[in-house]
């Protein structure tokens, strides 16, 4: 069982090795003046925590969570904007403002953003979480906690569309129906976007696709590939962006094939299989290979006016129910096994 929560002390997730973390019981760190003191009402398990816990990308001795939900506890004595009772999200981490990406509004690419430190990571699988307030956004009124634990990956997923300079003409395909591929789709079907498709091969996470908007679900052994002599083959049924949602390097040499001459292939999903890109279908085609990282400016802002608004299947992209912290480990190998599909929200 978990240990009695107490506002001097934490319950954190702590991994111990590839899927294995202990609950370990810890005295509260001591906050200094820009510091918010924030117990974690619920926390989303993303993808990449998948990759960090399961796989042990992360170091034992951290605990990870990044799309959570609080309420403020306890704030240092220089922080104005925020009281012990409020309502608060997950926010960014702040950008410079100064270099050139950020005049530039793209704070994805800081120049002082530094490295992912998963190893050092005290996140929000954890009854309590200490942030920065700059780290922080005030949840909205009519704003539902659940729905307010998505804002996280919504901004990655909005990003991923601004990135793919999606628009209502455009013809999207999606690869991977996860959390991204699946916030992805639903955006779309809220701005009209006129033609979406999404290649998965899960069954439960197709049915996922196409409750939240996609008007075709395919599995990706039917995409047609053309061999590396046909570089400027355009097959039937090509798109104009290609979201890679899932991280697999055989999905990103597909995504490639399936653009029209001058479409674009997003790439969304983090992974470390090495894809074999045909240089020549990108020169002879003139396509565009981008990334998306993170979220635009004012990404979380978006998001959260999108969930305000009630724009998005909620119902559909969560899970029901939450789970506690004593069955992360079990709820992740049900979504990395593909027998769940929706969002899971952790309730430490």
């Amino acid at each position: 069982m978990t240990p009695q929560k107490s506002p001097n002390e934490m319950t954190a997730a702590v991994l111990a090795g590839p899927g294995r973390v202990n609950l370990e019981t810890m005295p509260k760190p001591k906050l200094s003046e820009s510091d918010v003191w924030v117990e974690v009402d619920l926390c989303g398990i993303c993808g990449s925590d998948l990759h960090l816990i399961l796989e042990g990308w992360a170091a034992p001795g951290s605990w990870q969570g990044h799309e959570w939900v609080g309420t403020v506890v306890e704030v240092g004595s220089g922080v104005t904007e925020f009281l012990p009772g409020d309502r608060v999200v997950g926010g960014p981490v702040a950008s410079c403002g100064s270099c050139t990406h950020c005049k530039g509004a793209r704070p994805s690419l800081c120049d002082k953003r530094g490295a992912a430190d998963m190893d050092s990571m005290r996140g929000a699988f954890a009854t309590y979480k200490l942030t920065k307030s700059q780290h922080l956004l005030p949840l909205p009124a009519g704003v539902d906690e659940r729905a307010a634990a998505l804002t996280e990956p919504l901004a990655v997923a909005l990003h991923a569309l601004s990135q793919g300079r999606v628009s209502g003409e455009s013809r999207v395909l999606v690869l991977g129906a996860g959390p991204i591929g699946a916030l992805a789709i639903a955006v779309m079907a809220y701005m009209g976007v006129k033609s979406i498709a999404c290649a998965e091969p899960n069954e439960i996470r197709r049915k996922l696709a196409l409750s939240v908007g996609a008007h075709r679900v395919i599995d990706p052994s039917q995409l047609v590939v053309p061999s590396f002599a046909e570089p400027d083959r355009v097959v039937e049924d090509a798109v104009d962006v290609v979201l890679e949602c899932s991280g697999k390097a055989v999905a990103m040499e597909a995504g490639l094939a399936q653009l029209v001459r001058g479409g674009t292939l997003v790439l969304v999903g983090a992974g470390i299989e090495t894809p074999k890109l045909n240089p020549n279908r990108i020169l002879l085609n003139e396509l565009i290979v981008t990334g998306a990282y993170n979220h635009d400016e004012g990404g979380f802002v978006k998001a959260l006016e999108l969930l305000r608004r009630g724009c998005l299947p909620v119902e559909h992209l969560l899970e029901p129910g939450t789970v506690p912290l004593e069955s992360l480990i079990e709820a992740m190998r049900d979504l990395a096994s593909g027998q769940i599909a929706g969002k899971v929200l952790v309730k430490p």
